[in-house]
């Protein structure tokens, strides 16, 4: 079994993945003519617009923040500095490459999952339900496929990553306070318990309040260290683009050099960001788009790849690289290493900073894994009062098991999981490009008319099958 998990992963992460995302970045970044640049102001319009007087969804601005949820984890404070330490610098330049051309990718899945949502069926409290699987079975017609994609999303992301998540919590916390892993498991537990059981709304409304805080402070301490350091950063930069480029060499243990540095930041560019991975589309298809278009809610989820790499990534990168602890291949990594570089800026308060980073990072992600996994539920027909149920259940004991255990076996299966999905996901988006072609045209179209983009499926037979015509009239 363990043989074959290995097989599979050298096979997704050495080869398909690795390649292919950048490559779906790179066709939709052309296909849609550098929008994530050109654009960009449509990103940020459509995550402040006013909330529509629809209240089936959740919010633009709750859809971005939910997202964020997720894709802001431990990754963003220890993934970085472990890309630091085998990549060197130059690590960080390819984690803006991925990030960029990710932001086109997730635009075109966050648009797709917009256009096949459907309405969930419910009470008064029911909400839109959608996600690559919707889209698979929608568009694609491959209705089997959509529940492959489902079933490996619950495992790696509403499972196995939430016992990564909690794991990396108790790490932290029993560094930073002596508190016990099972006491830190528990409270864990318990915060998550109040959270899911009230559904996706109740994950949107933390998700809103939490997020901005969280992402807001890590940010401005980095900008701090960047004041406190500003003599120092042109030197910085210099270092991050001519290790990129081989034009300068790393003193330390970073064996590979360009090779190196583009490997350890694409991988954990990729694992950050989760562009084309097809989990954020989960929640981006719960919205209420404002204005009412799908690719609306795209740009949304284009600017959250944004704020997670560009911004929330590099600011942990910053704050190592600026700080006398960081040595390239050293035996110093992960949130050890950020917790030293924060001690070595600020001080004692450093570590203890990290600590509660951490907590809130991985916090915030176990909810909103939770919820792409909810979606995931619903599609397989289950969504049910006991299969959310067993569901919420599920989480929070492995939330429990992941702050006790290492889980270095079950990651690994997660990460075969994770990858079959986003192979299946990668080549749904790609066939369903056209779709999203169409979809880019008539919002810009719409926008140069001087017009409020609303889209109305009948206009468009082309991309009309599998779409709701109720909620697209």
């Amino acid at each position: 079994m363990t043989m074959i998990v290995d097989f599979l992963n050298t096979v997704f992460w050495g080869y398909v993945l690795i390649y292919g995302l950048i490559a779906v970045g790179v066709y939709f970044t052309i296909r849609l003519r550098f929008q994530q640049v050109l654009n960009f102001g449509e990103m940020v319009r459509s995550v402040t617009a006013a909330r529509s007087e629809d209240r089936q969804g959740i919010s633009p601005f709750q859809a971005l923040c939910t997202s964020l949820a997720s894709r802001v984890g431990t990754g963003n404070i220890a993934g970085v500095a472990v890309a630091l330490v085998l990549g060197g610098p130059g690590a960080i330049f390819w984690m803006w490459v991925v990030a960029f051309v990710g932001m086109a990718t997730a635009y075109a899945e966050s648009t797709l999952a917009q256009l096949y949502k459907v309405k969930d069926k419910g009470d008064a409290d029911a909400i839109y339900r959608g996600g690559p699987a919707f889209y698979i079975a929608r568009g694609l017609g491959m209705p089997w496929l959509g529940a492959v994609f489902s079933v490996c999303l619950i495992i790696s992301f509403g499972l196995v990553f939430n016992a990564v998540q909690a794991n990396s919590v108790a790490d932290a916390m029993e560094g930073a306070f002596g508190l016990p892993k099972l006491t830190t498991g528990l409270i864990l537990a318990a915060l998550t318990a109040v959270v899911i059981f009230g559904g996706i709304r109740q994950i949107a409304r933390v998700a809103e309040y939490i997020v901005p805080v969280m992402a807001g402070l890590y940010l401005l301490v980095a900008l701090i260290v960047v004041v406190m350091n500003i003599s120092e950063v042109p030197a910085m930069l210099w270092q991050i683009i001519g290790n990129a480029f081989g034009l300068i060499e790393v003193a330390g243990g970073v064996t590979g050099g360009v090779a190196a540095a583009m490997l350890n930041g694409v991988k954990r560019g990729l694992f950050s960001n989760e562009a084309g991975m097809g989990s954020a589309p989960n929640i981006a298809a719960a919205a209420t788009p404002t204005p009412h278009h799908p690719s609306s809610q795209g740009f949304v989820q284009a600017f959250g790849v944004f704020i997670d790499t560009i911004l929330v990534c590099t600011a942990t990168a910053l704050m190592i690289l600026l700080s006398g602890v960081y040595t390239p291949g050293g035996e110093l990594t992960g949130a050890q290493l950020t917790q030293s570089a924060l001690a070595d800026h600020i001080g004692g308060a450093g570590p203890v900073f990290v600590a509660v980073a951490i907590f809130f990072f991985a916090f915030t992600s176990i909810i909103g894994n939770y919820a792409y996994s909810e979606m995931a539920l619903t599609f397989l027909g289950i969504g049910n009062r006991t299969g959310m149920i067993a569901l919420r259940c599920l989480v929070l004991v492995m939330v429990i098991w992941g702050a006790l255990q290492a889980v270095a076996t079950v990651f690994n299966i997660a990460d075969a999981s994770m990858g079959l999905m986003a192979t299946i996901n990668l080549v749904a988006i790609v066939a369903l490009s056209g779709s999203v072609v169409v979809l880019t045209r008539n919002y810009f179209e719409q926008r140069r008319a001087g017009q409020v983009p609303v889209f109305r499926v009948a206009e468009h037979p082309e991309i009309s099958r599998g779409v709701d015509r109720d909620i697209w009239s």
